[in-house]
């Protein structure tokens, strides 16, 4: 229904959700890792099998078997382990899900809210962001992620993935590793591997899907359900 909302009130289409899982399939051809290595075109997305109207088959994330691991510690600690470029946390939001309408309602979403602590803690704004992970586990929830973490105006999404700003030669590349949709979703695993991804490129480290020079990169993820939203949000900046 919250979909439909922004189909009519945003032009929202289905050719727009078909755009995501086209990027997000490009990416996940160039990442090793990735459980699905094919791209898909926009006619092979709206062309599988219908699951919920509007979302087909392919815009709809795998369930994945994976794992993620990273090692943190001082930065004075780290200098006796690895020569490899050192990356930061720079902060970390979070915030919990509440019964509401959130999309419908004046007051912003739990993601929106847990990106603005995470902003304001590191200093740091949306223009300041060269690279991010998102959770994209139905291709929508890309488009609502990118208003959520202040990178276009509310219903602006579509505007983005149709300008391929949001491509890996783009201005704000997001789900360089293919996101949830290409890379997979082993759902525990999911949220670190997405930190992983980050920190390759913010490392130099993510060969063919690499972008240019990036500092700072943005991690988002959610969990869980309450009512028409999700249940936790967590929004991680991370620089080098």
């Amino acid at each position: 229904m919250e979909l439909r909302k922004y189909m009519a009130g945003y032009g929202w289409s289905k050719e727009h959700f078909a755009k995501v899982v086209e990027k997000n399939s490009f990416n996940g051809s160039l990442n090793p890792n990735a459980q699905h290595r094919a791209p898909l075109t926009v006619e092979q997305v709206l062309g599988s099998r219908l699951v919920a109207d509007p979302l087909t088959l392919y815009m709809c994330s795998p369930m994945s078997d994976g794992a993620a691991a990273a090692v943190l510690c001082s930065r004075e600690r780290a200098g006796r382990y690895t020569r490899r470029p050192l990356v930061e946390i720079a902060a970390i939001g979070l915030r919990s899900g509440r019964f509401a309408d959130a999309r419908g309602a004046a007051r912003p979403s739990i993601t929106t809210l847990a990106a603005k602590e995470a902003y304001e803690r590191a200093g740091l704004g949306p223009e300041d962001v060269d690279v991010a992970e998102v959770h994209d586990a139905v291709a929508p929830s890309e488009l609502y992620h990118y208003e959520d973490l202040g990178f276009c105006e509310k219903g602006g999404g579509a505007a983005l993935i149709e300008a391929g700003r949001t491509k890996i030669a783009g201005d704000i590349p997001v789900n360089t590793s293919g996101g949830l949709a290409a890379r997979g979703h082993p759902v525990a695993a999911t949220g670190l591997a997405q930190v992983a991804e980050i920190v390759w490129q913010l490392r130099g480290e993510a060969g063919p899907r690499q972008v240019a020079d990036p500092k700072v990169g943005l991690v988002e993820n959610t969990g869980g359900i309450v009512e028409d939203e999700a249940a936790v949000a967590t929004v991680t900046l991370l620089k080098r």
